[in-house]
């Protein structure tokens, strides 16, 4: 029997629904590990059946796009984590990785800072302007611990400020895997100077200028410097 034209609105809409949720974790507005909505309020958000809000994130969840668990909310999955592989992270405190890190990290959150500062949105571009005001406050009298999970907090929201899937899933798989190694530059570099260097916070200062500007050009030199200017202090 053929369709009826309530069943193929019915269906139009499930269909623009998981497209929509799709969009969203492709573009990087639903960050990968971030919980989604509730069943209840995304068909109130929608303006769909919890019935196809159910279809959708069952869709989404075969993709391999999110996870649930009976009595969970759904998380957006890191579609990058099951197909890389990041060895050595067990060696934070070798000298020539930790410069190998570091470049890596130059090239990443240049390129963050770059989408960031095109595509940030005002409340993101407020949200950064607040953490970089938190991570200024931070820096006098805190461990080095503290100073270099501050550091990577300001730049993981650069990242997630990009909508950039891959750069934002990368780099949350790269600070977690080598974190030991970018906290063992920064341990180096104030047992060797006995301090926090001055020019971090004037680079910090200016990336978050270009952000705010939204100078992508200025952002994505700024980031890069920092970071290449931090791993010159190991030499």
């Amino acid at each position: 029997m053929p369709d009826s034209e309530s069943d193929k609105v019915i269906r139009t809409r499930g269909e623009r629904l998981y497209r929509r949720l799709l969009q969203c974790i492709a573009q990087g507005e639903l960050l990968p590990g971030s919980r989604l909505a509730g069943e209840r309020t995304l068909a109130r958000e929608q303006g769909v059946s919890r019935q196809l809000v159910r279809q959708a994130l069952a869709r989404l969840q075969a993709g391999g796009f999110i996870d649930s668990a009976q009595g969970r909310a759904c998380r957006v999955n890191n579609l990058v984590a099951p197909h890389l592989k990041l060895p050595l992270e067990g060696i934070g405190d070798d000298l020539a990785f930790q410069r190998q890190v570091m470049e890596v990290r130059a090239l990443l959150e240049g390129e963050c800072a770059w989408y960031a500062a095109q595509r940030a949105s005002e409340a993101q571009l407020q949200a950064l302007a607040e953490e970089y005001e938190r991570m200024r406050a931070r820096e006098q009298g805190e461990t080095t611990l503290a100073k270099a999970k501050a550091d990577l907090r300001f730049h993981m929201l650069i990242a997630e400020s990009s909508h950039h899937l891959l750069l934002i899933a990368f780099s949350q798989l790269f600070y977690e895997r080598y974190f030991n190694a970018i906290h063992g530059v920064l341990s180096r570099t104030l047992k060797h100077f006995g301090r926090y260097p001055d020019g971090i916070g004037s680079q910090h200062a200016r990336i978050h200028r270009a952000l705010q500007a939204r100078d992508a050009e200025a952002a994505r030199q700024c980031a890069r410097e920092h970071v290449l200017y931090t791993a010159s202090l190991l030499r």
